[in-house]
């Protein structure tokens, strides 16, 4: 009786290890991206990192400069836009967290 018992507590415990696994924490880095007037920028790439500098991926602006990155890990990433031969400084170590936006703005140097 006892040990069926402990083999029911184990397989009930795996059980929610394995359930608490499948749901990873998620969260949204969004921003816009700015010329070095201020006016937003149009088809800009945005690209994103972790802080490791693994798992680069990349988007693009909409026609009001804004992005979006849904259903990030949580963790912190590096982001920095790029646009008509321009790159933004990186800024780094965004922190993204869970069930949440987390907003940044990224500023394209002016063209020399």
């Amino acid at each position: 009786m006892k040990r069926s018992m402990l083999i029911l507590l184990v397989v009930a415990a795996l059980g929610v290890a394995a359930t608490a696994q499948a749901r990873v924490a998620t969260g949204t880095l969004a921003g816009t991206v700015l010329d070095a007037h201020g006016k937003p920028v149009a088809h800009a790439t945005v690209t994103i990192q972790t802080s490791y500098g693994d798992h680069p991926n990349a988007t693009h602006t909409d026609a009001n400069g804004h992005f979006a990155f849904a259903r990030y890990r949580t963790g912190q990433y590096d982001v920095r836009a790029y646009a008509d031969g321009l790159f933004s400084a990186w800024t780094k170590r965004v922190l993204i967290r869970s069930h949440r936006t987390t907003e940044v703005t990224l500023r394209l140097p002016a063209a020399k």
